[in-house]
This record gives C-alpha cells, structure tokens and sequence, in this order.
C-alpha cells in the first residue's frame, strides 16, 4: 500500500481554500468530493425532470392512432433530445458521478479523490455539455436523427444537430475525467491495511466502469467530430456519395456504445451488491467471483458492439462471432446474479426500502438480460430489430437496471449523505407505484414488438391500440411514484429526522463515521483490519 502522505499535504491545501468560502461558493469552487457529487445529483434532477417530461409526451402521443399531441417531425425531435438527455446527461454518468464520488474515497478510507480541482472541472465539463443539448433545442428545430445520430441522416438533416452532438462530445470528456481521477484514487490513496482482496464491491465496480471510460469514450468523441466535420467541411468520413460508408459510423459508434451500457449497469451492480449483504445479514457470497465477473463485463463488453447491427449487412462469419460473444457476455452478469440470490439464501432479511429496491431490480435486470439474448440471437434479432421489442429490453436494461439500482442506492445512503431518515411508509409506497408503473408501461411493448410494431414511429396501425392505451397508463402511474419518491426524499433532506447511527447495521466504513461526513471524512485514516468489515 502507497503512502498518503503527500496526498494528505495536498487535500490541507484544498481543505483551507474550502473552509474560506461562503454562500454558493461554498458549493461551485468547492474541491470536496462529497458537495462534487451533490452538484452533479442536482443537475442530474434537473434534467432528469425535462427528460421524463419528454417521455411522457411520447406516450400520450401513442395513446391513440393518428396524431394526438404532435406530428412526426415534433415526434421524431422528442424521442431525440429525450435520449439524449437521458442516456449522455443522467444514465451514463449517473451512479458514478453522484454515489462514485460521495463514497469511493470514504469506503477505500481517503480524505478525497486524488485530484480534487479536477473532479470539480469534470463537473463544469458535464455542465457545459448540458447548456449544449439545450442550445439545440432551440434555432433550426431540435435534433430529430435519434440519440445514436446515424449518418448519412446526421450530417444531411436541416435541424440544429451540430450543437446536441458537440454537447454528447463535451460530456465524454467529464466522463474520461472522472474515470481517470477513480482509477488514481483507488490505486493510491487506500486505507493501511486495504488491499484489493479487501475493497468493498461498490469501488470494485466504480474501478471496471472507470477503465471503459478512459478506454472507450475517446472512440465516440473522434467518431462524433467526424460527423460535424461532415456537416461543416463535407469532408466524407461516412457519405457513400463521396466514398465513404455509413457502416463505418455504425461500428464506431457502438464500439463505445456497447460498453457505455457497462459503464450504466456495473455501478448498479457494485450498489446492489453492498445492499443485499446488510439487509440479509450475511457476507456476500463469492466476493472473489463477483470482483472477477466485474472485470470479466468489463473486458469482454469491448467484444459485442456489432449485435447492434445484425440487420446492417455484415458477413455470416461476423454475425456468427458476434452472437457467440453476446451470450459469452451474459455469463459474468448471471454469476452476480446467482451470487445476490445465494446471499439471500437462509438470510435474516430485513425487507427495508433499499432492500426492496435490490429485489425488483434482480427481477427487473433478468427480465432484460434474458430478452437481450433473444436480440442476440440471429434468427429472432431479424424479427424483432427496430421494433417496440428493441425498446421494451433497452428500457429494462438502462432504465430498470440503473434506475432502480440509483433509487435503492440514494435510499440506502440517504442516511450518510444527509444524516437524516426518509420517511419509511411514503418510500415503500413510491416503491410500489414505481414498480407496478414500470412494469405496465414497458411490458406491453415486448407483445408489441412481436406482433411488429415499429419503434420511433409516431403512428401504429389500430391493431396496437390496446397494448399501446396499457402503456401509456403505466407511465402515468410511474410517474406518479417518480413523484411520491422525489418528493419524499427532499423534504426528508430537509427536514426529515436526525439517523441513528450505522441505521441499517452496514459494515463498510461510510458506516463507521458521523452522518453526515466532516470534511475530511476522518480525523484519522482508518487502518483496514480482518475485523473491520464483520456484522456485529
């Protein structure tokens, strides 16, 4: 184990520019990790909030064949700037950013991450990308070429695309810091005694999703300057009129893609994997199992972007190689999964809040693992490709998976960020809106899609209606637990009442200081023992 010592010299330096300020500068000059992750939380919100708005508009718009609230060019803008927002401004530096940041240096016992002025120049990084996004709304019309911004359509459509794709570019670089900045810390900056084998899963997670993006970002960053020096200079990367090919976008960019759905889902893993433990009473089964299928998700994601292009024209020999590494990749996933359910396994569960959200989101993660192998598989992917089906899996996976792991992670938490408790009957109630609502809104699609409805078509043919009406009732009832949930959890920051001590009988160390932390996080660093990490 390395030496904190010129760390420890540093973060003084930091923490006396700290304690010197006041009022909002407390908060937007502030080097600590834990206000860093609070800024992104609330931005994170904020976004998040027009993001859904947007979803809700699509659904109302699929209530009924023909037009109901918009036309396709406002349909086609929607479901645009609602993906983007999504996937580039919440889903992908989501956990990461919010719970990476407020926890990694606590559970690997440091005072900060290893470049404070850098985390907090991610997050400016991450604000910029966002003003961005919402310049495009705005001037010509709102992007319409869908979040993946396909050529040729991205570089020949008249509406204000450039600046959506500039902003995804600005965002991949606050990712590749962060990622950088987690790496560092946790190579350098654990407690005495903290060696791998002794890490808690949540870092371990934070350590894989940190590799893909340093490693992967890069390729969408080159692949989204390509597009605008299509669009300003004509050069043509991807314009099949000056020789170039369309296929070439689609690889580079699923080339990040795919392992940007890993960079979603591993921190989801590592929140889920420190929850069932403290709710069942138990140590973690096959600790070493989980920190290697994280790896293993990690490595091998960079290996099955082309599933995504089944139907594209590649050769039989590439479609059969990549369906094989498709199935190979759900293997490290399964084995969290037998790992979770064995923990749980003759268990003294304690069926918390947080604890109920790490259930469902078991359920709701196998249920788009499992329909994901069905895309993988050729025969069937040629069916379902592009249809409703495509987007019932992708919203089980991201926004099942992430969601309600960020949801169990921000109630189990809650505790240590605010040192306050929610209030328990109202979060088991949102819980249960959410999750009926969820389930109503994205279940009809995967019937939807075998019968063949399209995705990203503002009009269906009358056939859909009654699947499509069940839809759209579960997004207002998901919406309505979105909003029991929120609203639950601000006022209880605010006003909730003071938590006990270690509430939920955690092991790790965010459980062994106050709530919430001192600047420092510890008068002292902690000297990792065998005991440090046994239930009392």
């Amino acid at each position: 184990m390395t030496s904190q010592t010129s760390e420890s010299k540093v973060h003084k330096t930091y923490l006396e520019e700290d304690m010197g300020r006041k009022g909002i500068f407390k908060w937007i000059l502030s080097t600590d990790h834990k206000r860093i992750a609070l800024l992104y939380l609330y931005s994170m919100m904020v976004w998040f909030t027009v993001g859904v708005v947007l979803g809700l508009l699509m659904k109302l718009e699929l209530i009924a064949p023909g037009k109901t609230l918009m036309g396709p060019q406002a349909y086609n803008a929607t479901f645009t700037v609602h993906g983007v927002i999504m996937i580039f401004l919440i889903v992908i530096p989501g956990l990461p950013a919010v719970f990476g940041n407020f926890l990694l240096p606590i559970q690997i016992g440091a005072k900060d991450v290893a470049f404070p002025r850098l985390n907090l120049f991610s997050w400016y990084i991450y604000v910029l990308g966002s003003i961005l996004v919402i310049i495009s709304l705005f001037g010509n019309g709102p992007p319409d070429t869908g979040w993946t911004f396909y050529a040729p359509y991205s570089f020949k459509t008249g509406t204000n695309m450039l600046p959506a794709a500039l902003g995804a570019f600005v965002l991949g670089f606050s990712s590749i810091l962060t990622g950088l900045n987690f790496i560092v810390t946790i190579h350098r900056m654990r407690a005495p005694g903290m060696t791998w084998m002794k890490m808690p899963l949540f870092p371990w997670s934070i350590y894989g999703t940190a590799w893909i993006q340093l490693l992967a970002t890069p390729i969408v960053g080159i692949t989204l300057l390509m597009v605008a020096g299509e669009r300003i200079l004509g050069i043509g990367f991807f314009d099949p009129a000056k020789g170039g090919d369309p296929l070439l976008y689609q690889h580079l960019f699923w080339i990040y893609s795919h392992p940007a759905v890993y960079i979603m889902i591993l921190p989801a893993m590592g929140a889920i994997s420190e929850i069932i433990p403290t709710f069942t009473r138990k140590t973690i089964f096959g600790y070493k199992a989980i920190v290697i299928s994280t790896l293993a998700i990690a490595f091998v994601g960079y290996f099955v972007w082309a599933h995504h292009m089944f139907t594209s024209g590649m050769s039989g020999t590439a479609l059969f190689t990549f369906s094989i590494l498709t199935f190979l990749v759900a293997i490290p996933s399964a084995i969290k999964v037998f790992n979770w359910i064995t923990t749980m396994h003759k268990g003294s569960i304690s069926t918390e809040v947080p604890f109920q959200w790490a259930a469902s989101f078991i359920f709701i993660f196998m249920i788009g693992g499992l329909t994901g192998l069905v895309l993988g598989a050729l025969a069937t992917d040629v069916h379902l490709h592009d249809t409703a089906f495509v987007v019932a899996h992708f919203h089980f996976i991201v926004f099942g998976g992430v969601g309600f792991a960020f949801f169990g992670a921000i109630h189990y938490w809650f505790p240590v960020i605010y040192g306050r408790m929610y209030d328990n009957s109202w979060a088991r109630t949102g819980w249960i809106v959410f999750f009926i609502g969820f389930v109503t809104l994205y279940g009809p699609m995967f019937y939807l899609g075998m019968k063949g409805m399209p995705r990203r078509y503002f009009d269906y043919l009358e056939e859909f209606h009654g699947p499509n009406i069940i839809s759209t009732f579960g997004a207002l009832v998901m919406i309505t637990g979105l909003v029991i949930i929120v609203t639950n959890l601000i006022k209880s920051a605010r006003s909730g009442p003071i938590a006990p001590h270690n509430p939920w009988g955690g092991t790790n160390l965010e459980w062994r200081i106050k709530s919430p932390p001192s600047l420092e996080n510890f008068d002292e660093i902690p000297v990792i023992d065998k005991a440090t990490y046994k239930f009392d």
